[in-house]
């Protein structure tokens, strides 16, 4: 069986981005709710976004630290279909907001230097365990502040056994993509400073190179199986 990886571009902010992304093939647009971060969007601006985006394409918004009153307050406004928490937030803490607003969710993790593969594996295990709306870890480096980095991590600490459940992120570009889905093979990947021109805004041109190269490394290794 052919395998596709799957592709989110996130940090999106105007129309034209989020039409550049659905025609260059993603699965996934992501919209930042931190107010603090370079790519934030207010809630009512997103929703005008998410009203352009056709079906099958997932509208994900990216938390970090919010409470179960401002995520529902957002989802109000902006009707996402999947739940990103990437600040400190414990298990048991994705799990009330998923389930109060009716969500899955994905948990981004930032590895750290000393982070170990059997510490990926715990917290798989730990947000699985805490709710069945969970649907998988997001992996990103670690850098000061929330995600946007753009650092790579060390890929070889993902376990084998779960990286086709994981969405790979931190420092991807064009030019690392082919090696990362090659090295690592996820489920998918999540891009946003690495085909952008500016904070916040994509480049159209990045965003196409990016997912065709996505798509030439999984040409590639299905080749080889």
């Amino acid at each position: 069986m052919t395998h596709r990886t799957r592709i989110k571009i996130c940090g999106l902010t105007r129309p034209q981005d989020v039409q550049s992304a659905i025609a260059a093939g993603a699965d996934a647009v992501g919209f930042v709710f931190y107010p603090k971060s370079p790519r934030y969007i207010a809630a009512a601006a997103a929703g005008q976004l998410i009203a352009q985006i056709p079906p099958f394409v997932t509208p994900v918004g990216l938390f970090v630290n919010a409470t179960l009153e401002e995520v529902q307050a957002i989802i109000a406004q902006a009707p996402i279909a999947l739940l990103q928490f990437h600040g400190d937030e414990t298990p048991e803490h994705c799990a009330a907001i998923a389930k109060a607003v009716n969500r899955p969710f994905i948990r981004a993790i930032r590895v750290k230097e000393g982070m170990q593969a059997a510490d990926l594996l715990e917290y798989e295990s730990d947000y699985r365990a805490a709710s069945t709306l969970f649907t998988g870890l997001l992996l990103d480096a670690f850098v000061d502040g929330y995600g946007g980095g753009g650092k790579v991590f060390d890929w070889s600490l993902i376990p084998e056994n779960i990286a086709p459940r994981v969405v790979l992120s931190g420092g991807l570009s064009v030019q690392n993509a082919t090696d990362a889905v090659q090295r690592v093979r996820p489920y998918a990947v999540d891009i946003s400073s690495g085909v952008e021109l500016d904070k916040g805004i994509k480049d159209a041109a990045k965003i196409r190179a990016f997912i065709a190269a996505v798509r030439a490394a999984d040409a590639t290794a299905d080749q080889t199986k």
